[in-house]
């Protein structure tokens, strides 16, 4: 074990008392106290004339102290102190509040400098509980760091240089050094010296370039460990077989990107290791299609499939479109879900474990102790991130060691899909199917919200159906729309001749399928929702939106929400509607407005928001990246990926006892064990 793994209690002045406020930041090792990075930095090499401070602002000023003035009680336990300094040409007051060691250590007649806030006017000016510090060596480029209460900036700098003269005498090198060299990389001991006190800020840029490289370099070689884990042998190596019934049975004509899928799939699914595969598609882009011919592929070499969606009323819909796609090919198709009667699911997990259904799609019921497959050797699972890595592992057990299909409808940029994604292989599907319809998208104020209720009228007066959208279940104390009070407005104001449901995650989910089954059914004329609709059922007869505080949600998470709308043969549209005065706000909503292609918007999104709330990091289980940017630093994630391979290589071959391997995957074990992923 390195030095870094050593408590931060080996650290002269981090006693125990210390160590429990460092816990608070996540720092327990000398490792970690080296890796709380500074978040931003102090210039303080070009301080300014005190007649050209500005006023009202935080500056730095270079001056000598002239006068120590008698300290002020201003009640008990409280004094103030003044000293009188002088740049040569102006003068200046430095207030320090009951800091008497800042006052005794003021000397007369010597220099300081100092940053802090300045105020006054042309013939007066003081400076408020400024940093002082002595002029030379370490006050140039200041550390600013996240703090907790007890813990300064000056204690960090002490501790972690401390704690540097303790990496130096060990190895903390995690690269080869041909690969540091090839790369144009600093060596590591070198950033973490320079990220944290830096001569200038080139040294920060390649600092934060070589240890942000690290950063996605440890989550690529994780992600190769769990494929070579996924890597098993298979009991189902498929034959393979033509698929030319199923194409051409298809009621419409594939996209290219849709027959390139198929064709990875069932490449994969032909070789002696399980597939690990993931459909990642915009909405409407035709993944199910895909999940389809897989099935076939599966079907025709007399094996079994299952497929899991998050909630009965998409494991209905996904029933429908496999039972109209296969069963005409003699696929047998079975819906398993938990609201089935006793008897009913007795018969049905029977006949599954029989053999007698060549495809079952279900939802979690597929998972239960009671469900067991004759010979599966396919499983699908839909929106995986509504699943728990536990549950997808249950229903991989029902085979033995099946092929996986993974299938998102979160179109997100290549970069962060090889982030999240990167123990799977990917297909993308860049096209939307001939015929699709564009949702006309028009990002408006409240002035024109009377005007989009008419427009909404008379949509519903043809026969058609509306979704309003609120961001939050209850009205917020900024003006924010809720559901609950949004809904009663309607009811009682301009849509009070229609029927109306609501739908939020505070429903239990047996209430929220019965709304949605309702407004599928056409018993329902509008449904006031929170984002619970934004991976939701097909509702062709639905073909308007309005998003109220629009400005309030991530632009790939409205482009979502509007693709509930646009799924029929009839004209479709999404109205966002926000009062934001934000410059940066309208211009999002208007980027929205002008495309429908949800990976440009992804990409847009994902540089104003990044990775960690892209789409929410817990759920996704994106481990929090401390420099590296996946939106900036497109360049470094694809050279994390190309190099990741030959590295892995490496550490399994001949570099495996080098002291640079040891440390690199000391590195991986503990990032994948603080998340959960080993």
């Amino acid at each position: 074990m390195s030095v870094l793994s050593n408590s931060a209690e080996c650290i002269e002045g981090v006693g125990r008392k210390r160590l429990e406020l460092l816990g608070r930041l996540g720092i327990s090792t000398v490792g970690e106290l080296l890796e709380h990075y500074p978040r931003s930095y102090l210039d303080l090499r070009s301080p300014v004339e005190i007649e050209n401070a500005v006023l009202g602002e935080m500056n730095v000023i270079r001056a000598r102290v002239t006068k120590k003035l008698r300290p002020d009680l201003i009640r008990k336990n409280m004094r103030i102190f003044r000293v009188v300094l002088t740049d040569g040409s102006s003068d200046i007051t430095a207030v320090i509040y009951n800091s008497v060691y800042s006052y005794n250590r003021l000397v007369e007649g010597k220099e300081y400098i100092l940053y802090g806030r300045v105020e006054g006017n042309l013939t007066a000016r003081t400076i408020s509980a400024p940093m002082i510090l002595t002029p030379g060596p370490g006050c140039g480029i200041l550390p600013v760091y996240p703090l907790t209460k007890g813990i300064t900036d000056g204690m960090l700098r002490v501790w972690i240089s401390k704690a540097l003269c303790l990496a130096e005498a060990d190895s903390i090198e995690t690269l080869p050094e041909d690969a540091i060299s090839r790369l144009g990389l600093v060596a590591r001991l070198d950033a973490v010296r320079a990220i944290h006190f830096p001569n200038s800020p080139e040294e920060v840029q390649a600092a934060r370039r070589r240890l942000g490289f690290e950063e996605l370099l440890v989550l690529q070689l994780g992600m190769a460990r769990l494929r070579r884990k996924n890597r098993t042998k298979t009991a189902y190596r498929l034959e393979d077989k033509s698929l030319s019934e199923f194409l051409s049975a298809l009621p419409f004509e594939p996209t290219k990107g849709q027959l390139t899928a198929i064709r990875e799939c069932c490449q994969d699914m032909t070789r002696g290791h399980p597939m690990n595969r993931l459909i990642l598609g915009d909405v409407g882009s035709g993944k199910t299609a895909v999940a389809a011919a897989a099935c076939f592929f599966a079907y025709l070499n007399g094996y079994q499939s299952c497929m899991m969606a998050p909630t009965e009323i998409l494991s209905d819909q996904h029933y429908e479109t496999m039972t109209r796609l296969l069963s005409p090919l003699g696929v047998r198709v079975a819906n398993l879900k938990g609201s089935l009667n006793h008897g009913t699911r007795s018969r049905l997990d029977a006949e599954i474990a029989a053999g007698e259904y060549d495809l079952v799609v279900g939802t979690h019921a597929l998972i239960s102790s009671g469900t067991a497959f004759d010979r599966l050797a396919l499983v699908i699972t839909d929106e995986q991130h509504r699943f728990g890595v536990g549950q997808r592992d249950a229903l991989a057990k029902k085979g033995i060691n099946p092929h996986r299909l993974v299938m998102s409808a979160t179109p997100i940029p290549r970069t962060l899909a090889l982030m999240i994604y990167g123990e799977l292989d990917i297909s993308v599907l860049g096209e939307l199917p001939r015929g699709r319809k564009q949702i006309k998208t028009y990002a408006v104020t409240g002035r024109l919200r009377e005007r989009a209720y008419a427009f909404i009228k008379a949509q519903l007066d043809m026969g058609r159906q509306a979704y309003f959208v609120c961001p939050a279940v209850e009205d917020g104390l900024s003006g924010t729309a809720g559901v609950t009070g949004y809904s009663r407005e309607l009811r009682e104001g301009f849509f009070r001749d229609y029927r109306i449901g609501v739908l939020h995650g505070r429903l239990q989910q047996s209430e929220k399928e019965r709304v949605m089954a309702e407004f599928k059914s056409g018993e329902l004329d509008i449904l006031v929702a929170t984002t619970v609709v934004e991976v939701g059922v097909d509702v062709p007869n639905a073909t308007v939106m309005l998003v109220e505080s629009a400005d309030r949600f991530g632009l790939s998470q409205l482009h979502q929400l509007r693709g509930r709308v646009g799924r029929g043969e009839h004209s479709s549209y999404c109205i966002l509607i926000s009062d934001s005065r934000q410059e940066t706000a309208r211009e999002r909503l208007r980027a929205l407005a002008s495309t429908s292609d949800g990976f440009e918007i992804s990409e847009l999104d994902l540089r104003q928001r990044g990775p960690g709330d892209f789409f929410g990091q817990a759920q996704h289980g994106l481990p929090r990246l401390k420099l590296a940017d996946a939106a900036a630093d497109r360049e470094l994630v694809e050279l994390s990926v190309s190099e990741a391979e030959g590295l892995f290589a490496r550490l399994e071959a001949k570099d495996s006892d080098s002291p640079w391997a040891a440390a690199l995957m000391e590195r991986v074990d503990a990032l994948f064990d603080s998340e959960g992923k080993s």
